[in-house]
């Protein structure tokens, strides 16, 4: 089933306001976080009132991830265990920077009584994670693995690398790129980091607009005033969608039907663009049911 990931929100889990917030918010994924946004004295509580909040439901057609703290911190194995218990569609990793990072988060799962359609996404933020991009993407070719979705933490990797963050993101592209890669090469959705500047639309627009032609399916964000505008822009276009249905259409005609490649409207037009156009309209209905 293909699932529109335009916009995955994170709210801190110690906010009990902003968790009912998020019910009604038109993301298309929240995340629950534990980790970065919540003090160390607060984690014990917030643990609780996330899986308080993933029990009770009523987040709609909303993805719901919990983001815990690292396994090899003191958080960590409690919060797995309870986000699992709860029950939520995907547990996020931060952290990953090694296969052997989502198999022993994976075992962990099945171990703390986790249900089968609870996933695993992996945060991307340590050096070691892009140079193990393949790798940890490849480990999702076992179904025990749950791996389903990478997520770059920008915020981190400028901080581990010390590249900075500059209009354009120049230093990270191939970073980014690098594990766009890796997630198609293993049938992995992938979202693009956080844009820190709250009072920059026009600054989100051109980022998310990048991370798009990169070839991210969404973009992680810090604010819900930032949702609509990586709704609008990760959702296909009604032209791109109609041009879509066009191909489908022209492929479907029996005299198409033994060809490899036709001319429509004065383009050269292949199978694979008939394969793209089939994702592009199931997007553009996902979003459409959605929204």
């Amino acid at each position: 089933m293909i699932r529109p990931r335009r916009s995955a929100l994170y709210m801190p889990g110690s906010n009990a306001r902003a968790i009912e917030k998020a019910r009604s918010l038109p993301a298309d994924a929240i995340m629950l976080d534990l980790e970065d946004s919540v003090a160390p004295d607060q984690k014990g509580s917030a643990r609780e009132q996330v899986a308080a909040a993933v029990r009770a439901g009523g987040f709609g057609p909303r993805e719901v991830v919990v983001r815990i703290n690292a396994l090899n911190t003191d958080w960590g194995r409690e919060d797995l265990a309870a986000a699992a218990a709860a029950g939520p569609d995907a547990i996020l990793l931060p952290k990953v920077s090694t296969p052997g990072d989502i198999t022993m988060a994976a075992r962990a799962l099945v171990e703390a009584g986790a249900p089968e359609r609870t996933r695993i996404w992996a945060m991307m933020e340590t050096p070691l994670a892009i140079l193990n991009a393949d790798s940890i993407a490849r480990t999702a070719a076992d179904p025990a693995a749950r791996l389903d979705v990478l997520i770059m933490g920008t915020n981190d990797i400028a901080k581990e690398t010390r590249a900075r963050m500059v209009p354009g993101r120049g230093p990270m592209l191939s970073w980014l790129s690098t594990c766009v890669l890796a997630a198609r090469a293993h049938g992995l959705d992938i979202l693009d980091g956080v844009y820190n500047e709250l009072a920059d639309p026009e600054g989100l627009q051109s980022e998310c607009a990048q991370g798009r032609d990169l070839g991210m399916d969404g973009k992680t964000l810090i604010h819900p005033n930032q949702i609509a505008i990586a709704n609008e822009i990760f959702a296909p276009p009604d032209a791109e969608v109609e041009w879509a249905r066009r191909i489908l259409a022209a492929f479907d005609l029996p005299e198409n039907a033994s060809r490899g490649a036709i001319s429509l409207e004065g383009k050269m037009v292949e199978r694979l663009h008939a394969v793209m156009a089939r994702r592009t309209i199931a997007i553009a209905e996902a979003v459409a049911g959605r929204d």
